[in-house]
């Protein structure tokens, strides 16, 4: 069973996850919190595997407490903030994944608790999508290393950094998600990466 702490100053949001979550076979919700210092505390005391952690709180918010946070749990934020700089920001410092209020399914959510659980990052498409929409608009930089990566896994990494799922990027090069996968274990080692969030961060030059 995978033990998760839900972060939210919102009573509403909290009960919905929560039924929600206690719906799924493979879920315990260990507790709740409204604000930051009462995260810090139930983390401590519950030890969960997962915190779904809202940005937007009173006493102290989401990013304020993430570091000590993430030393205690595997911190997947879900919060209504589509921010590109935000994002940046949870995920620099220590967040696994990022979803964005109305940009998910149930299905989703319960998939990205579950590689959060499993040490993998998770970003929904809208958060990608954002994160890659902001380091576009950016002036060019310097040329981005390569990493000795083979042109097949650099545009796999490029699909990935849209947003795109593995059977999307399959879909999109004609290849089979099996050959997506080999592909982006290759690529992870190459970037000395070991996840999907941690290989977007450094392809698209944010880490």
């Amino acid at each position: 069973m995978i033990s998760v702490l839900i972060v939210d100053d919102n009573p509403i949001v909290r009960a919905a996850l929560r039924g929600y979550l206690e719906g799924t076979p493979d879920v315990v919700v260990a507790g709740e919190a409204a604000d930051g210092v009462e995260a810090l505390a139930e983390a401590r005391r519950t030890g969960p595997a997962v915190t779904l952690l809202d940005h937007r709180m009173p006493i102290a918010d989401g990013l304020s407490v993430l570091p000590d946070l993430a030393r205690l749990t595997s911190i997947l934020v879900l919060t209504s903030d589509p921010d590109p700089a935000l994002i940046a920001q949870m995920l620099h410092g220590g967040a696994r994944g990022y979803l964005i209020h109305g940009a998910f399914t149930p299905g989703e959510l319960h998939r990205a608790v579950v590689a959060v659980a499993a040490g993998y990052g998770w970003l929904s498409p809208a958060a990608a999508a954002v994160a890659t929409a902001s380091m576009r608009s950016r002036p060019a930089a310097r040329p981005r290393p390569r990493y000795g990566l083979t042109r097949r896994e650099q545009d796999v990494l490029d699909l990935l950094a849209e947003g795109l799922s593995n059977a999307a990027i399959a879909h999109r090069l004609l290849l089979t998600e099996k050959t997506v996968k080999n592909h982006l274990h290759r690529a992870y080692a190459k970037l000395r990466v070991t996840n999907r969030t941690e290989a977007l961060l450094r392809w698209t030059g944010r880490s």
